[in-house]
């Protein structure tokens, strides 16, 4: 039994070993952010570089993962991917498994921790929070790196430090512990269920090999901790993919099977070859001081990742067709409910990369809103409503990524840049500007459906002067559609030019019109619906000025 003494230092031994590790982990969040602010447009081009070649997608998850020190992260980002259907899941898989590799970075950095290499860490943490002082949003960034690089080290430092495990009382006890659950399958669960508490494999293993340096866990211990760790991350894709389609879910899946497989295998042939194991680690890092220690367990954790790795990329095919076996596909009714293409919340953990998607998306809502405009007229001009269902499609799909993308951009603005505050003010404007666009096609399509239902028609001079400024329209949507993709600044004289012209249509087609009736020439039944279309499209075409006008302000406006 232990006296009230004892009890008092276990209690403040682990309250400091509980401190370290919160300190360890807020500065992976630190350098994580900053990293990925920092080196944020390179993971776009990561992610734009995405390819069917297996080894390319082991590389793009192993940088991703190195930027933001995360393979959690990174996992999550993909199954974001694939929900959005940007990713294929042949794609995905291989950068799951180079998610990985890249996270081993993190140990190797935990096992150079010495006296000097720690006085360089901490020094640098000081530096980061004196640069967080600056106007400058590049050195507040690094600030950041270098704030978040010398916060990991000094965990480590309060990890290890005499009020933790440096106790002999406290070094005792968990060796105690260590000799009641010295069997691997419990050492992997203990790994395992501490992962998934951290959410971070990084910091689990941060822990462990703090553990082995300080002499409380044996190294032939610790290895097993180790691969449960890589199972125990698991957990975050997993809970990640809740809610989102069937493939995001194969992906977390994959994810969890990959890293079960490379447990198994690394299990049994430790099991087996304790020895021999351990021997070989030792021999690569001889000595008994601590960073000899701690390289042991980092270089396992190496060869764990990337030996598992090259052993099941040949089968990305084969865990594919696992994951569809074991998930199937969500049903056809469930399918047809309305859903963002490109966006996904997942993606909020990597701006750079949402921002681009959320681009993707606006453009989509503008080429529904094009192809409603255009059918709309089908009724009006042919007086047939083959074309209803298809709009009453669009227009619901219109109205719902108008809501779903505006609550998007307000989360996406939290974390973003303020270069890119600009941009998010111009997606709002935008979307209202695509949703009313909508709006008026759906109004040209009932308008034509209300005519057919009296069974009355436009005169053939009506007909034509519509068709006329219809066309007119449909070539802003060309030009509009332009300038906001590709940002095409000299597409906006034109579209001004023609937005001008159909103010001139407008006035003149309503000044023919009364003539004709004044003639005699066009029913007066008609003409409510006349006046509503003409005007419907002008509004349309200022609509449209502003999507285009948006590449340069925010508001569309043209001055």
């Amino acid at each position: 039994m232990f006296s009230p003494e004892e009890i008092m230092q276990l209690i403040q031994s682990l309250i400091w070993l509980l401190a370290g590790i919160g300190i360890f982990i807020v500065g992976m969040n630190f350098m994580g952010d900053a990293l990925e602010k920092s080196a944020g447009s390179r993971m776009k081009r990561f992610l734009e570089k995405i390819s069917n070649n297996r080894f390319s997608g082991v590389g793009v998850g192993a940088g991703v993962t190195a930027i933001i020190q995360s393979s959690s992260a990174t996992s999550v980002m993909v199954i974001g991917l694939v929900n959005a259907g940007v990713m294929t899941l042949m794609q995905a898989t291989p950068i799951i498994m180079g998610a990985n590799i890249g996270t081993t970075i993190t140990g190797v950095l935990v096992a150079l921790k010495n006296d000097y290499f720690n006085m360089i860490m901490y020094l640098l943490a000081f530096a980061g929070v004196m640069m967080g002082f600056f106007k400058s949003e590049k050195i507040k960034i690094m600030g950041s790196l270098f704030s978040g690089l010398g916060l990991i080290f000094v965990g480590l430092e309060v990890m290890s430090s005499e009020q933790a495990f440096g106790n002999q009382l406290v070094k005792d006890m968990f060796t105690a512990v260590f000799q009641r659950i010295d069997f691997p399958l419990l050492l992997i669960l203990v790994g395992a269920i501490f992962t998934a508490l951290v959410q971070s494999s990084s910091a689990a293993t941060g822990v462990v090999i703090t553990m082995v340096g300080t002499g409380v866990l044996p190294l032939e211990l610790a290895l097993f901790i180790v691969l449960g760790a890589n199972i125990g991350t698991c957990v975050t894709a997993l809970l990640a993919s809740v809610g989102a389609n069937a493939n995001s879910k194969r992906v977390a899946l994959i994810h969890f099977t990959f890293n079960c497989i490379g447990t198994a295998f690394f299990t049994a042939l430790i099991w087996i070859f304790k020895e021999p194991a351990v021997n070989l680690l030792v021999s690569a890092f001889p000595g008994d001081d601590p960073m000899s220690l701690q390289m042991r367990v980092s270089l396992f954790h190496v060869i764990f990742n990337v030996t598992t790795t090259l052993l099941l990329l040949p089968f990305v095919k084969q865990l594919v067709q696992y994951s569809c076996l074991v998930i199937k596909d969500k049903k056809e009714e469930d399918e047809e409910a309305p859903s963002l293409r490109f966006v996904d919340d997942r993606l909020l953990s990597v701006p750079t990369v949402a921002l681009g998607q959320v681009k993707k998306e606006v453009d989509y809502m503008l080429s529904l809103a094009e192809e409603n405009t255009r059918l709309s007229f089908v009724s009006i001009e042919t007086g047939s409503a083959e074309h209803s269902e298809t709009i009453k499609k669009n227009e619901k799909t219109i109205n719902y990524t108008n809501k779903a993308l505006t609550q998007f951009l307000i989360k996406l603005s939290a974390s973003v840049e303020a270069s890119d505050e600009t941009t998010i003010g111009s997606y709002f404007h935008v979307l209202n500007d695509l949703e009313r666009i909508g709006d008026h096609a759906e109004n040209f399509h009932e308008i034509g459906l209300e005519m057919i239902a009296k069974k009355i028609s436009f005169s053939t001079a009506a007909r034509n002067g519509i068709a006329d400024m219809r066309d007119s329209v449909m070539q802003m949507f060309a030009l509009s559609k332009d300038a906001f993709d590709h940002l095409n600044i000299e597409e906006l004289s034109d579209l001004n030019t023609i937005e001008e012209s159909v103010d001139g249509m407008k006035k003149k087609l309503i000044s023919s019109h009364f003539a004709r009736l004044a003639d005699g020439n066009c029913s007066a039944d008609v003409s409510p619906y006349y006046s509503s279309v003409v005007t419907g499209l002008e509004r349309v075409a200022d609509h449209l000025v502003n999507v285009g006008y948006s590449i340069v302000n925010p508001t569309g406006s043209q001055k």
